[in-house]
């Protein structure tokens, strides 16, 4: 996706315009968050195969140093990586920063950092449940916003990592955390519209229940009534993610089972999926 742009001279240039140094292209990348495991690290390692240049952001460095490495082992380009804590005022900053220092900038963004806690919102630490908001739903909308104008001048993509549940009508026992995937679709589906004028695409990928670190941090035990059917694994979600964002589509729904719950949902009563989902989501909570 990548174009070289010629810079023509400017008014009033000296006779050695002629022999000025050519202006470098930035490295362009696809900027991936949340890459340090899971759906994120897969994401990683299917862009690398198809030849992207990446920028990789995480907390954890030395997982995100792990990564790069066995990317860069596989005969792809080194990612660029970026320790950084999305949650934190002003992590988009330091990641613009950091992307201007290693002279490069976005042409595709991934929004796949995000977490969730099990439990009801009256037990639930309160500031632990902001920190969702602030992660899943003002960061993803912040570095999006910040590199909108680097990703249209691309012609890019944007992939929003969101849920299943996004399509449901309520999450009982996990209420903030199916609100904000819920939130990240309705931006989905609206920059899709917005932005198919300026050549880019948004595509919103809703996996349901994949194994990854995401159970641990949200206090979800092997006992809840979901894991219990199965799901995809995070290399299956990345690889259908890849091919949808690539050809365009505005929304993902991986695997056949996820399909048909989207599907039905709108048949049912708002009070029943709601009594189904608070089933699904009882004696889930790790001991701790």
């Amino acid at each position: 996706m990548s174009e070289t742009n010629s810079s023509a001279p400017q008014a009033g240039a000296g006779p050695d315009a002629d022999r000025a140094e050519p202006r470098t292209e930035a490295r362009r990348v696809v900027l991936i968050t949340g890459a340090s495991g899971g759906i994120g690290a897969e994401l990683a390692r299917v862009f690398a195969r198809h030849g992207h240049d990446l920028a990789l952001v995480a907390r954890s460095g030395e997982k995100l140093e792990e990564l790069a490495a066995e990317i860069a082992a596989g005969g792809h380009t080194r990612p660029l990586v970026f320790a950084v804590d999305l949650e934190k005022e002003g992590a988009v900053n330091e990641i613009a920063a950091a992307l201007d220092a290693a002279g490069a900038t976005p042409e595709i963004l991934v929004n796949n950092a995000g977490f969730g806690l099990a439990g009801e919102a009256l037990d639930l630490d309160q500031a632990e449940q902001l920190g969702i908001i602030d992660l899943n739903v003002r960061a993803a909308t912040e570095i999006t916003l910040r590199f909108l104008p680097a990703i249209c001048h691309a012609r890019g993509r944007i992939l929003n990592v969101a849920s299943l549940a996004s399509y449901l009508p309520g999450g009982p026992r996990m209420a903030v955390y199916y609100a904000s995937k819920a939130y990240l679709l309705s931006f989905s589906r609206a920059l899709h519209q917005e932005l198919r004028a300026q050549g880019v695409t948004v595509t919103a990928v809703c996996p349901g229940y994949t194994e990854t670190g995401f159970q641990a941090r949200a206090g979800i035990g092997a006992d809840m009534a979901l894991a219990r059917f199965g799901g995809t694994t995070a290399a299956e979600v990345a690889e259908e993610a890849y091919a949808g964002l690539m050809a365009g589509r505005r929304e993902i729904i991986p695997g056949i089972q996820n399909k048909l719950t989207v599907l039905m949902v709108p048949f049912f009563p708002v009070s029943a999926v709601l009594k189904l989902t608070s089933w699904f989501q009882e004696n889930r909570v790790l001991q701790r």
